[in-house]
């Protein structure tokens, strides 16, 4: 902020007054006259759900007609994390400690700007990490109270929760370089409005090696012969039909005439991962390989086995 001019940027510096006008009054109310803050905009489930990051995805819109509409059916907050300037003083080079303290004085918070909650105490800092997941947060930070700010650097530590899921793949991408399996197909079984079960698409295991990549496409080969032959999720296009499976989303109809965005395998191959965290039934982020289960069978690949955490309001860590 620089008096009555306000300024929102992603970390990559994009603008982002436009898609958010709705912070630019809170904020003027809540940020000293000059200053930099660090902090995070959010949307809060209306169902006291926690955080909806779909939501919050759903705001960056061009169309200003829709911006304004969303401002009113999804505000947003803003969390303040880091205070990086104050007046003319660069506070980069100050240690965590004093940041911190000078923005607790600074900060005036109101219903929709608020302080991230801090400690020093380890017990604390454990509860934290245990019923901020409630509310779809991935875990917690740690600085180091004697810390300057780095912003090109990875100077704290994110302790974030991690779980493992058994899930079924039922096809993969090719890597960009055009060489190897670029991201598996992860589904889980859950029973449709009929009490059908049904496989949903969960997400993508990416990230391997070069190496890997080529061996999974060589893994894989032998399952693409007939894969369409009953796979359930050839007729993924009739929505009626399948309006309670979610499907891989952005693909193009699936048949033997046209040229698939993804290429469908029988779906006989159990894979293990570990992942963070859900939303809307999906792995929010990018989940990790960790090993074939060749002892499992597809079909027990479930919903069921997700140890999901119990919703908190947001709102109300807020006060923790």
């Amino acid at each position: 902020r620089d008096g009555d001019e306000i300024h929102l940027a992603s970390r990559n510096q994009k603008p982002f007054n436009r898609y958010f006008p709705e912070l630019l009054p809170v904020l003027a109310d809540a940020l000293p006259d000059r200053c930099v803050v660090d902090g995070e905009i959010v949307v809060a489930d209306a169902q006291g759900r926690g955080l909806d990051f779909d939501a919050l995805q759903q705001r960056i819109h061009p169309a200003e007609s829709r911006v304004q509409r969303l401002a009113a059916e999804t505000p947003s907050q803003f969390v303040a994390f880091d205070l990086l300037a104050l007046g003319d003083d660069d506070l980069t080079g100050r240690p965590m400690r004093e940041r911190r303290a000078l923005l607790e004085d600074c900060l005036a918070p109101n219903s929709s700007v608020h302080l991230t909650p801090a400690t020093t105490d380890r017990a604390i800092a454990e509860r934290w990490f245990t019923r901020f997941e409630g509310a779809g947060l991935d875990g917690i930070m740690a600085k180091p109270l004697d810390g300057t700010y780095q912003p090109d650097k990875r100077a704290l530590v994110k302790v974030k929760h991690e779980r493992t899921a058994e899930c079924a793949v039922a096809g993969f991408r090719i890597h960009k370089d055009g060489e190897g399996v670029g991201s598996l197909l992860l589904g889980l079984y859950g029973d449709g409005a009929d009490g059908t079960p049904r496989l949903h698409h969960v997400g993508v295991c990416a990230a391997f090696t070069a190496t890997f990549r080529r061996e999974l496409l060589e893994d894989m080969g032998p399952l693409t012969v007939d894969a369409l032959d009953g796979h359930p999720w050839r007729e993924w296009a009739e929505m009626q039909a399948h309006s309670e499976q979610r499907m891989p989303g952005g693909f193009s109809r699936w048949n033997v005439n046209k040229d698939l965005s993804f290429v469908p395998v029988r779906v006989e191959r159990v894979v293990e991962v570990t992942f963070g965290q859900l939303e809307g039934g999906r792995f929010r982020h990018g989940v990790k390989f960790q090993r074939w289960r060749p002892d499992r069978d597809p079909d027990s690949c479930r919903y069921e086995q997700l140890d999901v955490a119990e919703p908190v309001r947001f709102e109300t860590l807020l006060a923790e």
